[in-house]
């Protein structure tokens, strides 16, 4: 067993002093602080407030400027600079000071953006602090990095250093890149526990800025993966995706962010509910969002003709995976368009709309014709969304349905449990599965679903 281990080494290092080093700086690092972990869950496609959650690390950020500059700068000095540390760009474009004032405003700044940024990256090795500096300013940042309070003779030096970035015109490019770098070292890992999309207008943005992240993973949540399996042309789950989206008038997400063309939808729900109010199924308004009575009206109409074809797509499902008992979420057949009522449970309950023209009493999960034309059409769409394709993916590379981390159990949602506290068993091809084992079968599903198309 020696000898592997022996022989393992030999390949990566040239001889004993290189291995000798190595063990010293491993040994090091387990002595330094441990990196900053920083939890989101549920951001629902709301993307300024998760880049208002990064930019400031949740508060944390603040903490370590009370911390650095305590009774030296006053509360209004301190909220100030945080300001510039969060939204830099905003800060510098609103600056309205004279040329003196300016490049003393300058001085101060980046003195103090210095000094936060040998503070947030003291916990990490100098090597791990010099891949994350920016190519542009490296030399800079890593010689304050040795900046010494108590060396004299080199406090004319750093002095120069500012003095010419100021001179060059290049002081606000320099602000912005170290103070991403300050954001980015006061984040060590960031975990996103599931829910990115829906309701929010602005998932896309928040998937591309998670792509970009210098460390990130994500536990997925129901939300996520029923818009991983509208990317791949699943019926079912494009019609829900569409359902919710017209459910929060968010259109936003489909039509901008990717792409995906709603007018088949649109003439077909316009012609088949003319003259229904459709009052049960107007959209919830985004309040970003302004939009007429007519577009609210036409919204309302969609969101109906959707609904009704997610219900006959997923008795489908139901029908296709009998152990999961989802009987009871099949309505259509309970419904007496006679009579206006539905039945539960043996009770009878009044409708508050009974205008159901693609509802064949008969056959009430067979979709028509056009339902079809359009579930078919709509769903190549989503397929042929390149930014879609790229963002679910990133799901699978960066993403599991859990994920145990520093000694932490990450997953979104809950486990299935008994009244007993138990956990509860599910049979899955023919075989039970629960607790770990349960999400484990539901993760290999979700993988060989999305990699292979089963």
């Amino acid at each position: 067993m020696e000898r592997q281990y022996y022989e393992l080494l030999a390949k990566r290092y040239k001889n004993v002093g290189e291995v000798t080093s190595e063990i010293i700086n491993l040994e090091a690092i387990l002595n330094l602080p441990k990196g900053t972990e920083h939890y989101i869950t549920d951001l629902h496609g709301e993307y300024h407030a998760f880049r208002h959650l990064v930019k400031t690390a949740s508060g944390s950020l603040k903490i370590k400027i009370d911390e650095l500059f305590g009774d030296i700068l006053s509360l209004k000095e301190k909220h100030n600079f945080s300001k510039l540390i969060f939204y830099p760009e905003k800060i510098l474009e609103g600056i309205n000071l004279n040329e003196y004032e300016r490049r003393h405003w300058y001085r101060v700044s980046i003195k103090r953006i210095l000094a936060l940024f040998k503070l947030v990256s003291s916990k990490y090795t100098r090597s791990k602090v010099r891949k994350a500096l920016p190519t542009e300013y490296a030399y800079i940042l890593e010689e304050f990095l040795t900046l010494n309070s108590k060396d004299f003779n080199k406090e004319e030096y750093y002095s120069q250093i500012i003095s010419t970035v100021i001179e060059l015109g290049i002081a606000d490019d320099f602000i912005i890149k170290s103070v991403n770098l300050i954001q980015q070292l006061s984040v060590d890992k960031l975990h996103i526990l599931g829910d990115i999309y829906d309701r929010g207008a602005e998932p896309h943005k928040i998937m591309d800025n998670l792509i970009s992240h210098h460390d990130c993973d994500i536990q997925w949540g129901n939300h996520d993966i029923l818009w991983v399996g509208a990317s791949k042309g699943h019926f079912a789950c494009v019609a829900n995706v569409l359902r919710i989206s017209l459910r929060y008038s968010n259109l936003k997400t489909l039509e901008e962010g990717y792409g995906i063309n709603l007018l088949p939808l649109g003439r077909f729900a316009m012609e088949t509910y003319e003259g229904d109010p459709c009052k049960e199924f107007l959209p919830i308004a985004n309040s970003d969002e302004l939009f007429n009575d007519r577009e609210q009206y036409v919204r309302g109409q969609m969101h109906k003709a959707i609904a009704i074809i997610q219900f006959k797509l997923e008795a489908a499902v139901i029908k296709d995976r009998p152990e999961f008992h989802m009987e009871r979420r099949m309505l259509l057949d309970k419904i007496d368009p006679t009579k206006g009522i539905i039945v539960l449970n043996g009770k009878e309950y009044k409708l508050t709309s009974n205008n159901f023209p693609t509802i064949d009493p008969k056959d009430p999960y067979k979709l028509t014709e056009r339902e079809s034309e359009i579930i078919e059409k709509i769903s190549k769409y989503f397929k042929k969304s390149d930014k879609l394709q790229k963002h679910a993916h990133f799901f699978f590379s960066n993403g599991n349905i859990y994920l145990k981390y520093n000694n932490q159990l990450m997953f979104h949602g809950c486990i299935p449990m008994d009244s007993n506290g138990n956990y509860k068993c599910f049979t899955i091809e023919g075989k039970e599965y629960c607790g770990k084992q349960l999400l484990d079968k539901f993760e290999k599903l979700a993988r060989r679903a999305y990699f292979k198309g089963d």
